[in-house]
């Protein structure tokens, strides 16, 4: 099982995994209003939100996280392994966009490969996470 791990702390907000994402998946345009991930600012802080991959999940946690004067349920910073909870909607469509890991053929991930902040990376994840 593979997740995509964020460290918000590297992320600049440079949008160049919203790119990659919707590019990958259409493969002829750009529009990141069809990308599997977002980046949201909060002041002077960029998160990067991934949509409901389908993998496996247990999660057991439930926990608010407040950045700056917001409060998140910690899902909104956590779905890059949980099916459960889609983020993103296809504008026209409707149709709920979630996370593929573009198939996790090499070279994996289309926003992993082009964070050129290393803010995203895909890790395997223990059978037992």
């Amino acid at each position: 099982m593979y997740r995509i791990k964020v460290d918000h702390t590297k992320c600049t907000g440079c949008r160049y995994c919203e790119l990659a994402c919707s590019l990958n998946h259409l493969t002829t345009a750009l529009n990141p209003k069809k990308a599997r991930i977002r980046v949201l600012r909060e002041k002077d802080r960029f998160f990067p939100v991934i949509s409901g991959p389908c993998t496996e999940a247990a999660c057991n946690i439930k926990i608010d996280i407040v950045i700056g004067d917001r409060t998140y349920d910690f899902c909104n910073l956590c779905r890059a392994v949980c099916p459960y909870k889609e983020v993103f909607k296809d504008p026209k469509t409707e149709t709920p966009l979630q996370c593929d890991f573009c198939g996790i053929d090499a070279p994996g991930p289309a926003c992993v490969k082009w964070c050129p902040s290393g803010a995203l990376v895909l890790e395997e994840v223990p059978a037992y996470y």
